[in-house]
């Protein structure tokens, strides 16, 4: 796993979060380049680590719905809410990007090392404040919460109890002007009275995904990202360059960091499949 160092005098830290009101001086960073994931829609799904059924239940459906649409799914790789939204991503072949409160190279919790490897296999990526050997303190996560509302559009809690962690993410999102939703409860289970107050807080209520595509600016007519989708992270990511308006076959080589077997692999498989076309000239197009 290759782990890049990016600060505001080498490799950039991304636009969105230097415009925090305390922006990170550094970021770890292993997976796919952030700035693809960072064009395309973003909401955070957060929430309790003590999960009801009902929690997983929609906290995976929302996920995987808006996964669906191309939408890139943000969250903290911690158990729960965390956990299932990434993996309901994965299961619908998106991408998903996970802010640790740790060293990248020690993930956390450890339990979902094979978690994080997915989802940069898959084609998302992982990014840290923290150099290897850092400590994990109770402030870690706190500080992880402003960097998930930062990288997204749009906050969304699915379950959350009254002194759920997820609130200093939806307070951050509000902070930086971003649009907050909440999935309401059940009044009697204590998983849902923190969603519940938010939503009485001024949140927006989410009974379905098209709640958070409207508040995102889109509509189920829209083509939100990506109108073909690659069957291995490799043939996404030259879907991706192409989407951008990326077409020289030189570019595209040298932009999905592929070597040049796999990338003439890639466009054949492709090209048979009917996603890209040939334009002459090492020039390609989505069909």
């Amino acid at each position: 796993m290759i782990i890049n160092k990016l600060t505001v005098n080498t490799v950039s830290i991304p636009p969105v979060l230097q415009k925090l009101s305390s922006p990170p001086k550094q970021l770890f960073h292993a997976g796919s380049p952030l700035a693809p994931l960072l064009e395309r829609p973003r909401v955070a799904i957060v929430g309790s680590r003590n999960i009801s059924p009902y929690g997983r239940e929609v906290t995976y459906r929302l996920a995987r719905q808006l996964a669906d649409q191309g939408i890139v799914i943000v969250s903290g790789l911690a158990f729960g809410v965390d956990n299932i939204a990434h993996q309901a991503t994965l299961e619908a072949s998106g991408q998903t990007i996970a802010v640790l409160p740790g060293a990248i190279e020690q993930v956390y919790p450890r339990s979902h090392t094979n978690l994080a490897a997915r989802i940069i296999e898959q084609g998302g990526a992982l990014i840290s404040e923290y150099p290897d050997g850092a400590r994990v303190f109770k402030t870690n996560f706190i500080a992880r919460n402003r960097l998930v509302a930062g990288l997204a559009q749009v906050v969304l809690i699915t379950e959350a109890g009254e002194e759920s962690g997820s609130w200093y993410t939806g307070d951050f999102a509000r902070k930086q002007g971003k649009v907050d939703l909440a999935v309401p409860g059940n009044i009697t289970s204590p998983e849902s009275v923190g969603t519940n107050a938010w939503i009485k807080d001024g949140a927006r209520m989410a009974t379905s995904y098209m709640d958070v595509l409207q508040a995102l600016g889109l509509n189920e007519h829209e083509t939100i990202a990506t109108e073909v989708r690659g069957s291995n992270p490799q043939e996404q990511k030259v879907l991706d360059l192409l989407l951008r308006g990326i077409n020289d076959g030189e570019q595209l080589l040298k932009g999905s960091a592929l070597t040049i077997s796999e990338f003439n692999q890639v466009l054949t498989m492709l090209e048979v499949s009917g996603k890209i076309r040939a334009l002459g000239a090492n020039q390609w197009a989505i069909c």
